[in-house]
């Protein structure tokens, strides 16, 4: 396909159905029982954890920037150091053309930088069938860190996505080769008569996970914002080339939060106690196979509470790391994890050393003092153009200091 015929309108209707096997892993998160601790978005009275850790600066694998130059990444690409943060790996699902090429990626990399050169941004290509393995191998040499595989039609921007990875088999085999990553979305689009719906979307794309695995087993793969017992169990049952991110919000979050605010829907979407007890756990036992990756995805409160169907994204880069404190001593409180598992080398691993030796980084240069002093989350940042609200806005938080 030459360039002057890659176009990216709005696709024909599709079915949205994959060929892979029903799920064996069966589902979480789908007629659980009541439970006396379905949500807890509010600080425990009981402090478990330390009031400040001494940390390396953080590593988030996993950012929405929007659109650059534009009024969004304007606002929230400065907030990303605020939260201790100096790495980023960017999502390329930029509307209305997704980063499909190397110069794109380029292009787009500059106007972030023009906002903070200070940040370490590793930039991808969206998986589309106009990249050729001659691209694959230019964007290795360029220093583009991954493809993000997007199922058509299971989350934003993702209209131009996957159908099938059949098609993508001579792509996959050179990233391979090259050692580029494939960093999935991993759920599969809500299909009534395939019994697909938000809750059961992840574990249903499992089954596709491991068949990548085995047909590309030296293929780095990173299985992206897991939210559920089924997903953490299928990444540690793959090999040392297959991780996983975990977001600071499905820490905490469960399906009765965001279906009562619009402020904490995302996609994929949290799910039950069961589950997000399984992500504090994989943090706090993560051995590398679990690292940061906030999915922070802004969107103009136009968006999120407008008339129409509300989009799909939780904000959380400027407090990252104080969201997932919280939520670490929540869940210490619940009894979900203990307390002398939340040490200062976990937290270090998690928050930055894995997922900067699973992309071949070097170690954080600097330091952050990340502490208890009374600070709270905005309840909005805005300019003359967007609005923007970010996650537990009005609560308590940590703050963050580099050294």
């Amino acid at each position: 396909m030459s360039r002057a015929e890659l176009t990216f309108g709005v696709p024909p209707r599709l079915v949205d159905h994959y060929l892979i096997q029903s799920n064996p892993l069966g589902v979480v998160g789908v007629d659980q029982p009541p439970s006396s601790n379905i949500t807890n978005t509010t600080t425990p009275d009981t402090m478990a954890l330390k009031d400040s850790y001494l940390l390396p600066a953080a590593a988030d694998m996993h950012v929405h920037l929007r659109n650059a130059p534009g009024p969004i990444a304007e606002l929230v690409t400065p907030t990303i150091r605020k939260a201790g943060i100096d790495t980023v790996f960017v999502m390329p699902n930029l509307a209305p053309r997704p980063v499909v090429t190397v110069d794109e990626a380029l292009e787009y990399k500059k106007a972030l930088q023009a906002y903070d050169p200070e940040v370490n941004y590793l930039m991808s290509l969206y998986l589309h069938e106009s990249i050729t393995p001659d691209e694959i191998r230019k964007a290795k040499k360029a220093g583009i860190a991954g493809v993000k595989a997007y199922p058509r039609g299971a989350t934003t921007n993702s209209q131009w996505g996957v159908v099938s990875f059949d098609p993508f088999h001579e792509l996959l085999s050179t990233m391979e080769s090259e050692g580029l990553v494939l960093n999935l979305h991993g759920e599969m689009p809500s299909s009534p008569t395939d019994n697909v719906t938000v809750m059961n979307a992840e574990s249903k794309f499992l089954p596709t996970l491991a068949s990548l695995h085995s047909k590309y087993p030296n293929l780095k793969i990173v299985l992206e914002h897991c939210t559920t017992a089924d997903a953490v169990a299928a990444v540690r049952a793959c090999g040392a080339n297959v991780v996983a991110t975990i977001t600071a919000h499905h820490l905490s979050l469960l399906v009765d939060d965001w279906s009562a605010n619009v402020h904490h829907y995302c996609k994929p979407s949290a799910k039950s106690p069961e589950d997000r007890r399984a992500l504090l756990q994989a943090l706090v036992t993560s051995e590398g196979k679990f690292f940061l990756g906030t999915d922070s995805a802004p969107h103009d409160i136009s968006s999120k509470k407008g008339k129409g169907n509300t989009a799909a994204g939780v904000f959380t880069q400027p407090y990252a790391l104080g969201y997932v404190l919280t939520a670490l001593e929540e869940g210490i409180a619940r009894g979900d994890i203990k307390e002398e598992q939340v040490t200062e080398e976990v937290l270090a691993g998690f928050l930055s050393e894995f997922g900067r030796k699973f992309y071949e980084l070097g170690p954080a240069e600097k330091q952050i003092l990340v502490k208890r002093d009374g600070a709270v989350v905005e309840e909005s940042l805005k300019t003359d153009k967007v609005e923007i609200v970010p996650y537990r806005s009005g609560e308590k938080t940590w703050s963050v200091e580099w050294q």
